[in-house]
């Protein structure tokens, strides 16, 4: 990775709590979002029906502007898919 400001380009549901992410250097990266939907708001997203409900907006994935996960660190989180 380059000093580039990273983003996500795609996101597809894949199952369970996995997207598939495409992000703006070319790789696709599934990641689980079990970890992160723990504590404070993020506990919205272990209803699935919300989970899926996703957005992109011009950096990330997002949920209703309510929840959203900085592109460097769902990178991290990352397996190659």
């Amino acid at each position: 990775m380059n000093n580039a400001l990273l983003c996500i380009t795609s996101a597809e549901y894949v199952k369970d709590y996995i997207l598939r992410l495409t992000f703006n250097t070319g790789e696709v990266l599934l990641v689980d979002f079990t970890p992160l939907m723990q504590k404070g708001i993020c506990r919205k997203l272990q209803d699935i029906d919300y989970f899926k409900s996703f957005r992109l907006d011009p950096f990330t994935v997002d949920w209703n502007n309510e929840i959203g996960f900085a592109p460097e660190r769902l990178y991290e989180l990352g397996e190659v898919a």
